[in-house]
């Protein structure tokens, strides 16, 4: 018997979003897509960048993310590439997310978008919004480290 394959590889990534928020948690997730949707994501036919996540009724959905038609799909079953799409999470997972989300200034975003043993992964990130002092906090800390890394390497 042969291990299983836990390889995974990264399909797309919203690096903006690590400017732009705080993560203080993240969950990977399944998502329920259509055959042609899982091709267009294959070749990173998808756009996330404006997109969230909502709960209702106890399901996670991910909203506003744009899956481009596959043009060699036989069926036009996702004919509405905006569509709300289901995300696959334990149901104590959702309702702790759902908890935390509830506090004033979290919201949940996806972050990345990846294989795990041929399956197409989500990770969903519980955020908050930074303020502008703390983005320039963020680029100064980057820098210094920057700096004492070259010294470190000229010695």
């Amino acid at each position: 018997m042969s291990k299983k394959d836990t390889s995974t590889t990264l399909l797309a990534t919203n690096r903006r979003l690590r400017h732009d928020y705080a993560i203080i948690d993240t969950l990977e997730c399944g998502i329920e897509l259509y055959g042609g949707e899982v091709k267009s994501i294959r070749s990173a036919l998808l756009n996330f960048a404006d997109s969230y996540v909502q709960i209702r009724q106890g399901e996670m959905y991910i909203m506003n993310m744009h899956i481009a038609p596959y043009r060699f799909a036989s069926s036009q079953d996702a004919s509405n590439p905006l569509r709300p799409r289901r995300l696959l999470a334990h149901s104590q997972e959702i309702a702790r997310l759902h908890r935390r989300v509830r506090e004033k200034g979290l919201t949940l975003v996806p972050l990345d978008f990846h294989t795990r043993r041929a399956l197409i992964k989500v990770t969903v990130a519980l955020c908050r919004g930074k303020q502008q002092h703390d983005k320039r906090e963020d680029i100064k800390t980057r820098d210094t480290v920057r700096e004492m890394q070259r010294e470190a390497t000229q010695r």
